[in-house]
């Protein structure tokens, strides 16, 4: 079962959407709607994403499925104002 694309808003305008890409086998995490420009490598296939300012905007995991269980995601201890806006097959 492939994970569904979810949307998660964090407080106010701040969001994190999740997306795994069944072609590629990879799960991007996007933590900001600003742009990357830098990509760093800190384990075999787990890629940081930052922006201009050095700020982390991403995640990317390569071979996702064989890393992680994409058959669930959990939320938990999350700020009261966080709550999935939607989620897309």
């Amino acid at each position: 079962m492939a994970l569904p694309y979810i949307i998660v808003s964090l407080i106010g305008d701040l969001s994190m959407k999740i997306k795994y890409y069944k072609d590629t086998d990879s799960l991007y995490i996007d933590l900001s709607e600003r742009s990357s420009v830098d990509t760093r490598e800190i384990s075999d296939g787990v890629n940081l994403d930052y922006d201009e300012s050095d700020i982390l905007v991403g995640i990317d995991i390569d071979l996702a499925s064989r890393k992680l269980d994409l058959t669930r995601v959990e939320l938990g201890s999350l700020p009261q104002t966080t709550q999935v806006l939607q989620t897309v097959e």
